[in-house]
Formats: C-alpha cells, structure tokens, sequence
C-alpha cells in the first residue's frame, strides 16, 4: 500500500484523515502507523501476538501495575521494583506471607456501567489459570496455578492464597495477562463448548481500562477513545487514538516525515539510525530491551538437531557480524563472542561462539554429517524487515559447511500459532521476559514443561532442577551458582544460538510527550500527551 492508497483506505474507513498533519491534529488526537496490528482483541486467546498485548493493557485494568523511574540520560521506564495500584486501591500480605489482600476501588466500573467487584476479578483469575497456553503458563510463572488460591471476601476484597513463597508472585500480578474482565458479560457471550467466552472476546472487549476499542478491522486498524469514567489512574491526556497496519516500512517512514502520523514503531534499524542523525521534527528514543534475546533455535526432537555437536557446529559458523551490520545497524548488543565458562549472573550475556567455518566443519563430522544435510529455517514474515536479512545471510553461512536451507516466511498474524505446533526445525525467533529475572526467562525458554517460548522443545531435567533452585533459592550464594550453571548448560547445550539483544526503537513527532519503555514493549497511550 502506498501512501496515497493508505489515507484513501483512511478517510473511506472514516477514521481521521491523515492528511490533517500533526501541527493541525487536534491535541488529543493521536495517529499512529505500525508493520501490523493486533490479530486478537485478548491476550487470552489462542496465537494472540505482541500488538494484542497492548489492546489488553489499555482496555483492561490489572490489581496493580508498575511505578516508573528516570534514567540518567533522561529516559523514562517502568519500575520493576515498584508495584503501585491500579484496580486496587491497597493490599496487605499476610504476617507469614503465605496470602496477599486486595482492597478494590468501590467506584470503578467497567466500559458499559456495571460496577466491578471482587467476584469479576475471581472469574477473570480463574479463567487465565484454566485456560491453557500461555496465559495459564504466565500465571504459573508465578505460582498462580489454581483457582483455589483465589477468594472473594466481598464486594471489594479478594485475597490470593498462595501455594509456595516465590518472590515472583506479587510481579507476575501486574503484568499483562491477570487481566479483569466484566465476567457477566463475557459469560452470556459464551457456550458450552467455549465456556470462557475466548471466541467472543477475541473480537470484542470486556473491560474497565482508560481506552475503549471504538472499531477494530483486523489487519487495517484499531481505532482507541478514551473512557471517561476511568477511576484506576490518571486520566489520559490523549481522548482518541488512531492506529493503523502500514506494512511499507519507507511508507511509515515517510508519513512520519511528512507529519500524517505521530508515531511509529518497528521499522529497519537502518531507518531508525538515519531518522536519529536527521533531526527535524522527528525524535527517535532507543531503549535495550530487558530479559530479551534474539536467537536461533534448533527443534531438538527432530534430527539432526537432536544431536548436540550439530547445534554447536551451527552456533560456530553463524555469520553473526555481518548480521550485526547488514541487519541490525549496530542497534542492538551482541551475544557473541564472549569467553568460558560462566563466571556472571549478569543476564542477558554473550556466549563464546563466534564465526569460525573450520570448528563448524570439524564438529559437523564428529556429528556424523561431513556432507551436511537439508533442512527449514522458519521467520517471522510481521518482523521481516530484520528477519529476512538475517535468514538470507544465515542460509549462505550454513551452505558454507554443507547445510542446505529452504527459508519458510510464515505471516506475523499466524507466527505464534506455527510455533505452537513445535515442528518447525529451525527458527529465528525473539523472546523477551515480561519479569526481569534470568530465572524467569529460562522457566519459559529451556524448561522441560516445554512452554510456547521452548521453541527448540529441549528437554534436560537437571537443567529443570537447577532453574527450579533458582526460582526458589533461599540464599543469594545459592542463587547465584544456579543462575550460573544453567546459563553454562544452556550455551554448551545451545538447542538456541544467542545473536543480539534487540534495542526497542520508536520514532515520533518532537511534540509528543511521556514516553515511557514498557517491558511487554507495546504503545501505553495512557502516558502520552502532545504539546
């Protein structure tokens, strides 16, 4: 879609004309462009993707959220260390510390009226540790497991028992997916066979958060007004928000030159660096993201990969500089060429692999494949603009011991769901952790209850045990010694290559203000205001 297709399809939807440019747009008004939108309105539905996430964090609200603090540079962020209320107005833990009490707010009521209550946030805990997938996953991340542990006193009190001490518990709470939903509401839009109403809500919402979804075209636009009637915050500078799918990253690009739109996220790296030295009336704000990693993943239930001398030759001969350069831009940090063992807890670290095509070869042959093999390397087609460089230079790397490799674009709005079949051979693949603690990315990414995000599908029960004793170490010296043996199991193991810390960048107008980095890395408008 070019640009004058895309504010023709715009003003025909009868959304705001983007030709009204950003010094003329009202202030409140907010028009945003991205790579692709949401394919789901609930994060607890079967392949939600990233752009989801965020409709469930504006329409919904949570018990609580997180604080922010200010970097040195000046950088905004979310605090990880600071929990502050949000449906809740006030919790007490328990003397023993075994069950947390949540007051809620007597006059917060969801988007259509309706009064919420502790019995909707009962249902709605209840429902994400049923359903399955990554919500009940998430929650278990935090010891959140059953629906026993979650009790309504009345109206507004609920307390959450919990079942262990874990120190993830409180944090896993304030993160996306402990959602409150308006459980009668959902409840006469379900059925027997769909009885938490997944159907209905991945196209409709249900919620009480600061924006209301005004209309929502899948792969076109969502379009956000703010609920007045909001009691758990603020209330949003920004009264309406426009956001649309443009998948051209240079027609974004230019509508964002030319003022059309306010903001966008996911462009090339190579465009975000050209925009930061050009200056103007755009600014670009650069954060790394947190517990996120860039990888390569081998299925290990599938040969070759299930042999560890092929997934260690592979690591040594990815061409990982050239993607640094040619894919990257330099904006990300790499995860390469470090030295061993492990000595750190620090997390995100680099491994000692780096491009060495005589150790591939030599490897491949103690494997048993001195001719190589053939095989599928799988990318996200939504993320294409980073991913197809790195996969084109990746499948000339392998070629160079023998290997050769089909590359399989899968569409960003189906990604999610092809890794949840676990039977892509390969893959090039991001994962980033909504808590950050190594623990918690590798409860996600290497543990043997093989979630979604265990896309290698690896199994190695002692690695099990020692993340285990991490999560729930009792002592720092205990915790730092696991944290680091299963750091060295998984880099000598390597069913995923580590290549790159990814930056998130976001390119605006310079008259929007109150950015603020988010560890599920989607738009929170609620802080936005433009001046």
């Amino acid at each position: 879609m070019d640009r004058r297709d895309f504010i023709a399809t715009t003003s025909a939807l009868g959304a705001l004309p983007l030709t009204a440019h950003a010094q003329s747009r009202p202030k409140d008004v907010l028009v945003v462009a991205n790579e692709f939108g949401p394919n789901s309105l609930d994060i607890h539905t079967v392949g939600a993707n990233r752009p989801a996430y965020g409709v469930s964090w504006l329409a919904y609200d949570r018990l609580m959220s997180y604080g922010k603090k200010t970097l040195p540079d000046g950088r905004v962020t979310y605090d990880r260390d600071k929990l502050v209320p949000e449906l809740a107005e006030s919790w007490r833990l328990a003397p023993d510390g075994m069950s947390v009490t949540f007051k809620l707010r007597k006059n917060a009521t969801f988007h259509d009226g309706t009064p919420i209550t502790a019995k909707d946030v009962k249902w709605s805990f209840d429902r994400a540790v049923t359903v399955g997938g990554f919500p009940t996953f998430q929650m278990k991340a935090g010891s959140l497991e059953k629906p026993e542990q979650f009790v309504v006193v009345d109206d507004h009190t609920f307390r959450v028992d919990f079942i262990r001490k874990d120190k993830l518990s409180m944090n896993n709470m304030a993160v996306v997916v402990p959602c409150i939903f308006n459980s009668e509401l959902v409840k006469k839009n379900a059925t027997a066979a769909d009885p938490w109403g997944l159907t209905w809500t991945r196209n409709n919402t249900a919620g009480g958060g600061a924006y209301k979804v005004e209309s929502f075209r899948p792969g076109q636009e969502i379009v956000y007004t703010r609920f007045d009637g909001w009691k758990s915050g603020p209330m949003p500078a920004i009264r309406r928000i426009v956001q649309r799918d443009v998948p051209n990253a240079g027609n974004r690009r230019a509508l964002l030159i030319k003022g059309d739109i306010d903001m966008t996220y996911d462009m090339p790296p190579k465009d975000f660096s050209e925009l930061a030295k050009e200056g103007g009336q755009v600014k670009v704000v650069s954060n790394p993201i947190e517990n996120s990693i860039m990888y390569l993943g081998m299925n290990t239930t599938q040969a070759p990969f299930d042999n560890p001398k092929v997934r260690q030759a592979i690591a040594w001969v990815l061409p990982y500089d050239k993607m640094y350069e040619n894919a990257l831009y330099g904006r990300a940090a790499k995860m390469y060429g470090g030295s061993g063992p492990v000595k750190t807890t620090a997390w995100p670290q680099p491994t000692w692999y780096n491009t060495d095509v005589a150790k591939a070869k030599a490897l491949l042959a103690e494997a048993g494949f001195p001719n190589g093999f053939e095989t599928t390397l799988s990318f996200d087609l939504g993320g294409a603009t980073i991913g197809e460089p790195m996969a084109v230079l990746t499948q000339e790397a392998l070629a160079s011991i023998g290997i050769k490799t089909q590359l399989n674009k899968i569409p960003g709005a189906t990604w999610r769901a092809a890794l949840l079949k676990k039977d892509l051979p390969m893959v090039l693949n991001r994962f980033g952790g909504w808590l950050d603690f190594p623990e918690y990315f590798f409860f996600w990414c290497y543990h043997g209850q093989n979630a979604v995000f265990n896309t290698m599908s690896y199994q190695n029960p002692k690695l099990d045990k020692i993340i285990t004793n991490a999560r729930f170490a009792e002592s720092k010296p205990i915790y730092d010694a696991s944290v680091k043996e299963m750091i060295q199991i998984a880099y000598d193991e390597v069913p995923r290559v580590p290549l790159f810390q990814p930056s998130q960048d976001v390119a605006m107008q310079k008259n929007v203000n109150g950015f603020m980095y988010w560890f599920h890395l989607q738009p929170d408008y609620r802080q936005l205001s433009k001046a």
